[in-house]
């Protein structure tokens, strides 16, 4: 992912409400949200390169999710993907906070990264940019390619833009949370961040939702966790075999999961 807002147990009757755009090369193979033929409790896409993930939740509760962290002077050749960060939470029985604990051990090995993992009891955020392990409290958090909450426009925009939905809709439904992930506003070139990709390449990455020649964003996702254990995951897919623009009848999916009572309350 390189766009991720989410309210955290903040809105009433919901654990997680979530809206993400998933930026990458059009040229990258992907495999869309389904659940994995081998590990049929596994809900996610699947980098076909890689053969890792960027977002997924599973049937008993673990949730994850990975940004990149755009430092281009020290981007390095031959790492490990980034995206089994993702894909070993979900396939494992780790505690969030044991699990990221591990992942520090083994963090510098990594291009720079963002890393969000919970469960039915809590959610925790980590980025081998900062040292830090981080136990979420209920609020509203905003990340893209910087820490969590660096306040870059984008992420301004999209809190906004996401706190404003959810006031005007207790109910909460998809659809106005897609609507929020096509935002193709940029910001002046003033407020840009400096990440060492150069002015235009800062003009490209800024809005929500990117397009260009040859990047741009792939898919937008939306969950739904409601306090009930109700798991709502959508994914609307904008590959057109050429880019990625934005169009209303771009494919989208929709899965419904019921979490087993016995894997915790809230």
């Amino acid at each position: 992912m390189c766009l991720i807002v989410l309210s955290y147990c903040d809105h009433p009757g919901y654990r997680l409400i979530m809206a993400a755009n998933r930026d990458e090369f059009y040229n990258r193979p992907t495999r869309p949200l389904s659940f994995w033929p081998d590990r049929p409790d596994i809900l996610a896409g699947v980098d076909l390169k890689g053969g890792g993930t960027w977002l997924g939740v599973t049937t008993s509760g673990r949730f994850a999710a990975i940004t990149n962290f755009r430092d281009i002077p020290s981007l390095r050749e031959n790492t490990p993907t980034r995206g089994n960060l993702v894909k070993d939470f979900l396939t494992g029985s780790a505690s969030p906070a044991q699990y990221l604990k591990e992942v520090r051990a083994l963090g510098d090995r990594y291009n720079g990264f963002n890393l969000l993992v919970g469960d039915t009891k809590s959610l925790y955020y980590y980025s081998n940019k900062n040292s830090d392990i981080h136990h979420l409290a209920p609020g509203i958090y905003g990340l893209s390619n910087h820490l969590l909450n660096t306040p870059w426009p984008k992420i301004l925009r999209a809190k906004n833009k996401f706190c404003y939905a959810l006031s005007r809709f207790p109910m909460v439904q998809s659809q106005p949370l897609f609507r929020i992930l096509q935002d193709t506003w940029r910001p002046p070139d003033n407020d840009l961040p400096d990440t060492g990709i150069g002015l235009e390449w800062e003009r490209i990455l800024s809005p929500m939702f990117i397009v260009s020649d040859v990047y741009g964003t792939r898919s937008s996702s939306v969950i739904i966790w409601k306090e009930n254990g109700q798991i709502e995951f959508s994914e609307r897919s904008h590959d057109d075999g050429e880019n990625g623009t934005w169009d209303e009848q771009s494919a989208t999916k929709t899965f419904q999961l019921q979490l087993d009572p016995q894997e915790g309350a809230w």
